[in-house]
Formats: structure tokens, C-alpha cells, sequence
């Protein structure tokens, strides 16, 4: 009895694993009977070899095999799937992202990335064998990205159509939160020394970065507004007598004054001829249109900070002398997008489809008494392809409407293939694109010249031709 070995079989730990010594010495771990003989033979015991239990009989095998092995695929893909997402997502906004801001956010989600590579390892090492002490805190970390991840996908998506991302999304939360819990339960940190001086030291830098981060590259940005000036003013006036035309000569001009680049999405200029009163607007029906068009060409085209685009038009009048005209007016207005916000590519300048032909396809018509001059369209990126994978495709649609003497530009962005209905009097809709890029309207100021100066002005040339000619027949 002397030489008899000595086997206990210890209580189990929360894998089920129980510890086998023989002597005194560690055998090895087993999670159930089958596994403690195989162990007894390779030791050289013989089969019903007396066992001291601790912590539970032999009839107390608490591992649910099944259970742990498909928690531990499931967790290991959902981690591989994430790390995934992330790779795609913190490449393209590293490289792309049209901020720093965003591009920083980008190389911060690489890293994000390989913590979860190498936390979908460690799942593998916890719910396996469990022989790294610190798997468990590693596969919390990696369940926190996860959730992380989707709740800020999921916030990025109110008041977005529902997509099949919205769905990966919502279960990959549910199930980060299932770990996590079964994580916290099981104490999965307590293999790490010190967890809770390795916790402060790892979260304090991080939230100062980030908020150090989020005020001057996102907060700063997100306050500034552009700052976007337009105008027009009358110059040289000519009178052609043969086709009884007066032709003026019309300066425009938009100048980016602020700190954001932009894009010109549309741009209109009036001339109206009417009485000298105190309208400010040449909606007035007393008001003549006598011309009007674009004066920023191609649209789409960017206007950086200190850039200024001009352009000098000439207008004829046609029979001024019988005209009735106090005053010209002329006013601008420019439709402008941020070019921080989102990349509106060649095409849009390219897309321009007219009233009939846009009738003909059955596009959209605004509900309201008017005509569709012409639409504008092409599909758009987001800054940061993160608010591309939230928002989905999007598609920006620019339309010139007509009514008589007057004419607008309305503004939409929406998924393709959406039915587009515009209310003029909703603020909401206008607000909404105001909030996500930045678009701006800039109205010049009224430009007046009076009707009759500058018809004098248009004659004064042919006068002084006229007295040149006597003065010469009188020598």
C-alpha cells in the first residue's frame, strides 16, 4: 500500500476543467470521465484505481462541451467578421477620408481592426484550454469594439432607410452583449495582475485623445460655416441704332471668403426692368424679365477658400427708346455644398437633362404651377466610408424651376430610385441637408442702375462721333 500512487482530482474551474495530481504533482487537467482514464493509463494506473475527490464527486462534470464550442465559433467569426469591416472601413477613410479628422479616425479603426484579429485568436485560447491567462480580458476588449462598433452604426443610421446593414448591425449588438455578459460573470479578466490599474492606465489616455481629437478636428470644423459671397453690377452700355439694341454689359461674381472649400452646385442671375420703388425683390409683377442664366459654368465646380469666379455677360434690349423702364435690377444667387462633407464626382457636370426630356422619361415635376428647366444628377460620397456604409448609396438632385419673371434652384439628396417630393415651404427637409453637407444658398444684393442713365450713357459715344463728324465738315 506503501508504493500505492496518490490521485486527487481537484473541483472544476469555470471551463469545467478539473486538475488531476498524482503525489502531489499536476498531472494534467480533464474535463470528464473518459479524459481522467486516458490520463490514469498514460501514467501507468490501472483502471479503478482509488480517486480522491475535491469540490464534487465523479458524477460532477459541469462542462457543456456543445455549448461552449458554439459560443466560441460563433464569437471567433463574429471577431474575423468585424476585423473585417473595420480593415475595409480604416483603409479607405486612412487614405480617402476628405478630413484629418476622419483620416486620423481611419488609422485609429486599423488598429481597432488588429485588436480584433487578435482578440478572434484569443476567443479560440479561452473557450478551448484556456492557457493564456490574459485571453479573457483580450476577448472582453475585442466584445467592446464589437459593441461599440454597432451602437455607433446603428446611431449613424436614424432617420435612415432600414438596409441590410442595419440587420448585421443589430446582431452583432445583441450578440456583443451576450458575451460580454457571459464574459463579466465569469470574471474574465481575473487571470491579468493588477486588471484594474491596467484598465485606468488604457482608458484615461484614450478619452483625453479622443476628446482632444473630437473638439479640434470635428467640433471646430462642424461650427465653421462657409462663408460664400455673390453679386452683380451694371458696366458698359452700347446702343445699336441699325438693330434698334442697347446692349449692357453685366458683371457677376461669387468669392469664397471663408476657411471650407465648396462645390457650386447651380447659380442664376436676373436683369429685370421696372419701376423705382421699394421692393427688394423682382418678384413684383410690375417687373420684366429681361434676362436671366448661369454665371458659374461647368457646375459642380469647386471653389477653394480666397478663389473668386467672375464673368461678364452682354444683354441686349431690345427698343429702348420706347421702353418705360426707371430702373434695372440684377441679383445672383449660388447654391453651394461642402466640399469637407462629401465628393461630388465629374459626372454631375455632365448629367443636365432638360424640361421635355425629363417629361418624357416621367421624372419628377414639382407639385406646384411651374416648369422644370433643367435637372442635374449624379450619386455622391460621404467624407468617411463609414457614413457611406451608414447612409447607403445616395444620389444629389439639382433642379431649375421656372415661374414667369422668377426662377429657383431646389436641392435634394436621397437613395436612388427614391420618389422625390420637395415642399418649398418645408424647413425641415432644407435644414436636414444644412446639418449633413453644409449647403448653402448666397443671394447677392440688389444691383440698380437707373433706366435712363444708362441709356444716355449708351448714346454718349454715338454723340461724340457725331460732333467729331461736324467739326471736321466745318473745317
Amino acid at each position: 500500500m506503501a508504493n500505492t500512487p496518490e490521485v486527487s482530482v481537484g473541483p472544476p474551474d469555470d471551463l469545467g476543467w478539473r486538475k488531476v495530481t498524482i503525489d502531489a504533482k499536476c498531472t494534467g487537467k480533464v474535463r470528464s470521465p473518459r479524459e481522467l482514464q486516458r490520463l490514469l493509463q498514460d501514467a501507468g494506473l490501472m483502471p479503478g484505481h482509488p480517486v480522491h475527490w475535491l469540490g464534487g464527486d465523479r458524477l460532477f462534470w459541469p462542462d457543456k462541451t456543445a455549448r461552449r464550442r458554439i459560443i466560441g465559433s460563433l464569437t471567433f467569426i463574429g471577431f474575423l467578421l468585424t476585423a473585417g469591416l473595420l480593415l475595409r472601413i480604416g483603409w479607405k477613410d486612412s487614405q480617402n477620408a476628405l478630413t484629418f479628422g476622419e483620416r486620423l479616425a481611419g488609422y485609429s479603426v486599423l488598429a481597432a481592426a488588429v485588436v480584433e484579429l487578435i482578440a478572434a485568436l484569443a476567443a479560440l485560447d479561452y473557450w478551448h484550454k484556456r492557457k493564456r491567462s490574459y485571453s479573457g480580458a483580450i476577448v472582453l476588449v475585442g466584445a467592446l469594439i464589437v459593441f461599440l462598433c454597432t451602437s455607433s452604426l446603428l446611431l449613424l443610421q436614424i432617420d435612415e432607410r432600414f438596409t441590410r446593414w442595419s440587420a448585421i448591425a443589430i446582431s452583432f449588438l445583441i450578440g456583443s452583449i451576450l458575451v460580454g455578459i457571459d464574459l463579466i460573470r465569469s470574471r474574465a479578466w481575473k487571470g491579468l495582475r493588477n486588471p484594474r490599474r491596467i484598465a485606468i492606465g488604457a482608458i484615461v489616455p484614450t478619452l483625453i485623445a479622443c476628446i482632444n481629437l473630437a473638439y479640434t478636428q470635428l467640433y471646430v470644423p462642424n461650427v465653421t460655416s462657409p462663408l460664400i459671397m455673390s453679386g452683380a453690377e451694371f458696366r458698359e452700355a452700347s446702343l445699336d441704332r441699325a438693330k434698334a439694341v442697347m446692349r449692357v454689359t453685366v458683371h457677376t461674381y461669387v468669392k469664397n471668403n471663408g476657411s471650407i472649400p465648396v462645390y457650386i452646385l447651380g447659380s442664376i442671375y436676373w436683369v429685370h426692368g421696372g419701376p423705382a420703388n421699394d421692393i427688394t425683390q423682382s418678384k413684383d409683377p410690375a417687373y420684366t424679365l429681361i434676362y436671366d442664366g448661369e454665371f458659374v459654368t461647368p457646375v459642380g465646380r469647386e471653389l477653394d477658400p480666397g478663389e473668386e469666379i467672375t464673368q461678364d455677360t452682354v444683354i441686349e434690349i431690345k427698343d429702348p427708346e420706347r421702353l418705360n423702364y426707371e430702373v434695372l435690377r440684377a441679383q445672383t444667387e449660388v447654391y453651394s455644398i461642402r466640399r469637407d462633407r462629401m465628393t461630388l464626382p465629374p459626372e454631375y457636370a455632365q448629367s443636365r437633362i432638360y424640361g421635355k426630356a425629363l417629361e418624357r422619361e416621367g421624372k419628377w415635376r414639382p407639385d406646384e404651377p411651374g416648369e422644370v428647366k433643367y435637372r442635374d444628377a449624379s450619386k455622391i460620397s460621404n467624407s468617411s466610408e463609414i457614413l457611406n456604409i451608414a447612409r447607403g448609396q445616395q444620389y444629389i438632385r439639382v433642379w431649375r424651376l421656372l415661374f414667369g419673371n422668377w426662377s429657383r434652384i431646389e436641392v435634394a439628396v436621397s437613395p436612388p430610385g427614391d420618389t422625390i417630393t420637395l415642399d418649398s415651404s418645408d424647413p425641415h427637409y432644407r435644414q436636414r441637408l444644412i446639418d449633413r453637407y453644409g449647403l448653402s444658398l448666397a443671394r447677392g444684393s440688389m444691383a440698380q442702375t437707373p433706366f435712363k442713365r444708362l441709356l444716355e450713357k449708351a448714346l454718349s459715344p454715338e454723340k461724340d462721333s457725331s460732333t467729331d463728324q461736324s467739326d471736321q465738315s466745318g473745317q
